[in-house]
């Protein structure tokens, strides 16, 4: 009934979090591998969805509350080997600090033309698609 590939390490959660045309992104105190700038994320556990775990880990790790909007896609990371879900998150109240100062080091809130100086290796297409959407400018 469960399939062991995806059972052996529980996947990975990343909240994909817009507010006033920008995107929340977190840097890891360690890096993993070529990842520095990421989303909020961390372990789906045993008894929430992958849309639960990027609500709660966005709240740990940054202190935004968050609603989950949309599962945007789920794929094994090509630079991690890990299985990842990307969740897209409204804001509904607080203020983005670094939450987990063990693991995070600083936020940052992203425009959408600095997004590849953050995640130069680019984006998993459907948070690419997402975010081109989401911050694209009102006027052009």
């Amino acid at each position: 009934m469960t399939d062991q590939t995806t059972e052996e390490k529980p996947g990975i959660s990343a909240g994909i979090v817009v507010q006033g045309g920008r995107v929340l992104m977190v840097r890891r105190r360690v890096k993993e591998g070529e990842l520095s700038w990421q989303f909020p994320a961390g372990g789906i556990e045993a008894s929430e969805t992958a849309e639960e775990a990027a609500v709660r880990e966005t709240l740990e790790e940054t202190g935004l509350n968050v609603e989950a909007v949309k599962l945007l896609g789920e794929r094994i990371h090509p630079k991690t080997g890990r299985a990842m879900s990307y969740t897209a998150c409204r804001v509904l109240d607080g203020e983005a600090v670094v939450g987990d100062e063990e693991e995070i080091a600083e936020i940052a809130w992203v425009a959408h033309g600095e997004i590849a100086e953050y995640v130069p290796y680019g984006l998993y297409e459907p948070v690419q698609v997402w975010l081109d959407e989401e911050l694209r400018p009102a006027n052009g």
